[in-house]
């Protein structure tokens, strides 16, 4: 069976099961042809007299994977909530596929939500927990067979269709509660901090899964998440969040490169943080902040032109490149440099290659190389 068919499908359950990772998608299977993926304007939401989001404006495009990334507090997961439909906004408008949904109810929505805890019926197999939306909304006993098979090989979990959850790993567990929400045939995937409960290694596996499947799928998605490692892994865009608004919204490779304040540029990325002027390779007294990327630092044994000698106080092994911590005059450097690794208490020079100045969080310099630009 073909997952997100055009069929036509206008029975809607109207039981709101938000424990369950996601609510039956009303029209998931009669996707709108308008192309526009997910537009919210204007999003306001005040909770305890405290404003949570603060006139948030976001534009993902059809088939587009968008993370929103920020610190716990800053009102990624209200705004994924209100989205889904499972908390009311103060003020906005919401549009999926062009058609307004801020006043439906989450079970109306044409989206599904995985939660950060799965919430999978422990005394139901992974068939019966994926097939449970599909039974609120009274689907044909063989439809319900054909497209939770077709979901489960989809995430490749059919061999475990007869398996209760505490029988399978918390990656498998995490693809039930995916599978579970992609069964609705969703005109929006939500995913809020799915990856949280999984171990470093397994978190890589999983996310490449998810992004596989999101690919394959071309279903616009939103994630949620605090990890910016996986948000740069996954995404084709990044709203980096800070007290309830979007700081700045662009591809993982020009957040790195082009912060557009100081908040983006220390949580996108290391950062060697000074107060003071930059220029020609040299930091001086000033008013200013400058930043300066860890690879934008170079170690030499032998003076080159911009340099000041500097102490290797510790090397820190990262796999394939070494994190190096440099003490020149009273500043320390951080270096990610690959190659052979100089030693703890080896004096030599150390060179900046390009920096950032900031002025009131602001961006205030184009990019600003030395020597010609040579990095």
């Amino acid at each position: 069976m073909t997952l997100f068919s055009t069929r036509d499908e206008t029975e809607v359950s109207t039981t709101t099961e938000p424990a369950l990772g996601g609510a039956p998608a009303g029209d998931g299977g009669n996707r709108a042809a308008s192309g526009e993926g997910l537009t919210v304007r204007g999003l306001h939401k005040v909770l305890g007299g405290r404003t949570i989001i603060d006139n948030l404006d976001l534009q993902v495009n059809e088939g587009e994977l968008v993370s929103l990334l920020g610190p716990s507090g800053c009102g990624k997961t209200t705004t994924l909530r209100m989205i889904a439909g499972f908390l009311d906004p103060d003020g906005g408008s919401i549009q999926v596929n062009g058609r307004e949904v801020s006043h439906l109810g989450a079970e109306k929505r044409p989206s599904a939500m995985v939660f950060q805890n799965y919430a999978l019926w422990p005394h139901m197999t992974v068939f019966k927990n994926v097939a449970f939306p599909l039974k609120l909304r009274k689907r044909p006993k063989k439809e319900i067979e054909e497209r939770v098979d077709a979901v489960l090989e989809l995430v490749n979990l059919l061999h475990h269709k007869q398996s209760r959850p505490a029988r399978i790993s918390g990656g498998e567990q995490q693809r039930v509660a995916l599978a579970r929400a992609l069964v609705q045939e969703p005109q929006l995937l939500l995913l809020d901090e799915p990856l949280s409960n999984l171990d470093a290694k397994l978190r890589v596996k999983v996310r490449e899964d998810i992004r596989g499947i999101q690919q394959r799928l071309g279903i616009t998605t939103v994630i949620v998440t605090h990890d910016q490692e996986e948000a740069m892994s996954i995404s084709d865009r990044i709203a980096v969040m800070n007290a309830g608004k979007i700081e700045q919204f662009s591809t993982p490779a020009d957040l790195y490169a082009r912060p557009r304040t100081e908040f983006v540029a220390t949580f996108v990325g290391s950062l060697n943080r000074f107060e003071g002027s930059y220029r020609d390779g040299r930091i001086s007294d000033g008013s200013d902040v400058v930043g300066v990327r860890p690879e934008d630092v170079k170690f030499s044994r032998e003076p080159v032109p911009g340099s000041l000698p500097a102490v290797v106080e510790r090397v820190v092994p990262r796999g394939h490149f070494q994190e190096l911590f440099l003490r020149r005059e009273d500043a320390l450097l951080r270096s990610f440099a690959s190659g052979e690794s100089p030693a703890v208490g080896e004096a030599g020079h150390a060179l900046i290659t390009r920096a950032m100045t900031f002025r009131g969080d602001q961006r205030v310099d184009a990019d600003q190389p030395v020597n010609g630009g040579q990095a």
